[in-house]
């Protein structure tokens, strides 16, 4: 820790540069003025589109007016509850000082503690935190985890800094959490996000530790950790594998059938997925793992296409050696410009990369039968709202990759309760199964070969339980889902965001809403 108490300058007001020749400053603009502006959130959209944060109270108003909530309620979800903004100068290798911007925006406190990632990029402002971690709130509803919304990031590229750099910049905005109570197993919980990974959410865990040396629970301060750090198994699939639960359940749907034309096999189908990160690639993986032919995968500097099929593990192999699907195969087809991946022939599209991919430039130019939003609000309303008038199922955000902090709860659980899943009733269970297996081959006549009696013996470890547990979790919330839709009349996202909505408003209720009246 001595380290992030080298001599730093102080840390001046985010409205005026730090004075010095040895000083670099990012002047920070004014909330009110910021929005995702890179290219690659605009291509798609015109310019009167909405932006993230707007988008999503778009969809909550919509989903409010057929809630049956009082009107003081809806009011009170709407807000952020509380949201933090810091700013602390970092020594870079040539002697001179930057000052980094960090946020944390909590949503909703209606559920303690709050829950959400912490991103580490050049776009992170204030609205897209408020955006993601009004976002998280409703998330965590429609799949009943018990935790309220929240959402951070770091305003840098990390790609731009050293392991030593990274190391310190973490621990110091981790230290202004603590120093706000912003952080802690019963108060706020991140994880990883965009730039971020097991490594930071180590560094956090551990900085928290030095802070807090009696919390016995410290490591329920953060998920997302290494397994060694009280991680979990399972939870670096998570998400990627919520997304083919929830796709492979909306399958089984007749109405989806009927709308799509799809057989609702898995093994019949054809994915395209924009966004070959960890989302993109284990959501990938798992639909070709069973069955479906994956034809195109977008990246941002191109995307490839191959109506034969693409091998997903021997592509990530190249991409990792050469950091691009380049000279990967004779027969796929290169797209220079990443969002047109989106356009390409298809029955099920998963864009997992960033927000506002498809908008009114772009909409009427997807040809895929169900879209399935691995990423953040890849669709804005417009798009949203015709797409569902060509008769596009689209299986919202807020549902389908909801699978990351599920497996979040589980392992914030297993911190809590300082014991492996599975550790205590694994040979308990596998003990009254040989036994009730030696009772059946007496009466049957006929003995198991050793591995079939392996197979039926086997007691459920941790990732057995931790699939198992998700896989409940998505099929429950998508027949939940389903299920609002028809007796409301409305789409998918309309339904999950009124489940959210009156989950929320129940415990709100339920509580008594003290000074709330």
């Amino acid at each position: 820790m001595a380290f992030l108490f080298k001599k730093l300058p102080a840390v001046v007001a985010a409205t005026r540069p730090l004075v010095g020749a040895n000083t670099l400053y990012r002047t920070a603009t004014p909330a009110m003025f910021r929005s995702m502006t890179t290219a690659a959130t605009q291509d798609a959209c015109d310019p009167e589109e909405p932006i993230f944060l707007k988008s999503v109270e778009m969809y909550y108003d919509r989903a409010a007016k057929l809630s049956n909530v009082a009107e003081g309620t809806l009011s009170h979800l709407r807000a952020v509850d509380s949201l933090l903004r810091v700013t602390f100068p970092i020594e870079l290798e040539d002697g001179k000082y930057e000052v980094i911007e960090g946020y944390r925006a909590q949503h909703s406190r209606h559920r303690l503690p709050v829950k959400g990632g912490i991103r580490f990029s050049e776009e992170v402002d204030l609205q897209e935190v408020e955006a993601l971690a009004s976002l998280m709130t409703y998330k965590c509803a429609v799949v009943d985890v018990p935790f309220g919304g929240a959402k951070g990031g770091i305003k840098i590229d990390p790609k731009k800094y050293t392991v030593d750099q990274l190391e310190r910049i973490t621990r110091r905005y981790t230290m202004e959490l603590c120093q706000k109570k912003f952080i802690g197993p019963g108060i706020d919980v991140p994880a990883p996000d965009v730039g971020t990974g097991p490594r930071e959410m180590s560094w956090i865990m551990d900085t928290y530790r030095q802070f807090n040396v009696d919390d016995v629970n410290a490591a329920g301060c953060v998920t997302g950790k290494p397994l060694s750090q009280g991680g979990v198994r399972g939870r670096t699939e998570a998400t990627g594998l919520g997304v083919y639960y929830g796709l492979r359940e909306f399958l089984n749907y007749p109405e989806v059938q009927k709308r799509t034309g799809l057989s609702g096999k898995v093994k019949d189908t054809t994915v395209i997925v924009q966004g070959f990160g960890n989302v993109g690639y284990y959501a990938a993986k798992f639909f070709q793992n069973n069955g479906a032919k994956i034809v195109g995968i977008g990246e941002r500097d191109c995307s490839i296409y191959d109506p034969s099929g693409i091998n997903v593990e021997e592509l990530q192999k190249h991409f990792k050696a050469h950091g691009s699907f380049r000279n990967f195969s004779a027969s796929a087809k290169i797209i220079d410009e990443p969002t047109k991946i989106l356009e390409q022939e298809c029955d099920i599209l998963i864009p997992a990369a960033l927000e506002r991919q498809i908008g009114l430039r772009n909409v009427e130019n997807i040809k895929a039968k169900i879209i399935g939003e691995g990423a953040n609000g890849p669709l804005t309303p417009a798009a949203h709202e015709i797409l569902e008038k060509r008769g596009i199922v689209v299986v919202p955000d807020l549902l389908l990759n909801a699978g990351g902090v599920t497996v979040s709860y589980f392992e914030w659980l297993k911190n809590l309760s300082h014991v492996r899943f599975g550790r205590m009733n694994k040979k308990f269970d596998e003990g009254s199964r040989r036994k009730l297996l030696s009772l059946v081959e007496g009466n049957a006549g006929r003995e198991l070969t050793e591995v079939e009696r392996k197979a039926i013996v086997h007691g459920a470890e941790e990732a057995d339980l931790i699939y198992s547990g998700l896989e409940d979790t998505m099929i429950q919330a998508c027949q939940e889902t389903r299920q609002t839709a028809e007796i409301k009349n409305v789409d998918y996202r309309t339904a999950a965001y009124i489940n959210a909505i009156q989950k929320i408003a129940i415990v709100y209720q339920d509580s008594g809403m003290l000074f709330m009246k």
